[in-house]
């Protein structure tokens, strides 16, 4: 039986709604999700738009699409993911609403429909938090991460069964999110910036107790994340390895961070197991294992310098 606190924090269709947008420097992408996100069939009260370039193309294009409607909130300094969001989140609350969508400038929600799919699902399950499928914005039909069901992992939506998937949640791609719940779990750790940002907010929301999951009748599109997991083991179980230095930085610190908090320590014997398997055995990279675990210790002593 939930709580009242729980049920308190219930999504309903008759709320306000705002969308919540983080942009970097990539206006051209930003219309496609802003296009979409303002002819959702649900009524989206306010489409705030986070924009950590500070530039004035995107708040012209924001009121263009988005009309009175537009919330323009420039940063002189780049904050990521996780600022931005914490950022959005918080203006959102202060204007006095119900819940949250998030989206991002370079995916988008796959139809006008989403929205109220999204409310739909949350209403008939009582939920705090509920998520689209995540897919591949050139492949519609396979999922942009790979997504554990059971103990199975998949990479195609049609893999996936049922409609709804209980207390899993590829978070800020397509999000909706109660404000009563963010009384409970906060806005985004700003200290993260990016990478790994949504799983430390997944963690709060597991441990709140409050009802979460995906739908997996309604998607988000969203460039392709999956070839980061490498397999291991025969695919029995995956490793995330970035294409590029900054993103592995970012990635290992505060994956470091994320294994020493409450609720996910138990996975730290599993991590060694899996980053060690890859690095020593399967890549056969002794510095660059050496590395990772550099950037672990980091993230476990919180120090989040910048590279």
């Amino acid at each position: 039986m939930q709580t009242p606190v729980q049920s308190a924090a219930h999504l309903h269709r008759d709320g306000s709604t705002a969308a919540v947008i983080v942009t970097h420097q990539r206006v051209a992408l930003l219309r496609n999700s802003l296009a979409i996100v303002c002819a959702q069939t649900h009524p989206v009260d306010k489409i705030i738009v986070v924009d950590n370039g500070c530039q004035d193309e995107v708040r012209v294009l924001l009121e263009e699409l988005a009309g009175d409607r537009a919330v323009y909130v420039p940063s002189q300094t780049n904050l990521g993911g996780a600022g931005g969001f914490a950022l959005g989140f918080l203006t959102a609350l202060s204007l006095g609403i119900d819940a949250v969508w998030c989206a991002d400038d370079d995916g988008r929600p796959a139809d006008e429909h989403v929205l109220e799919n999204l409310y739909s699902v949350a209403e008939s399950h009582g939920l705090a938090e509920v998520s689209p499928a995540v897919c591949n914005i050139d492949e519609p039909e396979r999922l942009a991460f790979p997504l554990r069901q059971g103990v199975v992992w998949h990479r195609y939506l049609h893999e996936l069964q049922g409609d709804f998937l209980p207390g899993i949640a590829s978070l800020f791609n397509g999000t909706l999110l109660s404000a009563e719940a963010m009384k409970v779990i906060g806005v985004p750790d700003y200290r993260l910036f990016i990478r790994g940002d949504e799983v430390e907010y997944h963690r709060r929301l597991v441990r709140s107790g409050l009802p979460f999951g995906t739908c997996l009748t309604t998607s988000y599109l969203h460039p392709d994340g999956a070839d980061e997991f490498k397999p291991i083991l025969g695919g029995r179980m995956h490793t995330q390895y970035p294409d590029n230095a900054t993103k592995r930085y970012f990635t290992y610190r505060n994956r470091g961070f994320l294994m020493n908090q409450p609720g996910m320590r138990r996975l730290l014997p599993q991590e060694y197991a899996r980053f060690g398997w890859f690095f020593l055995v399967q890549k056969r990279d002794l510095k660059g294992f050496r590395e990772w675990l550099s950037l672990q210790a980091k993230g476990r002593a919180e120090k989040f310098y910048r590279p």
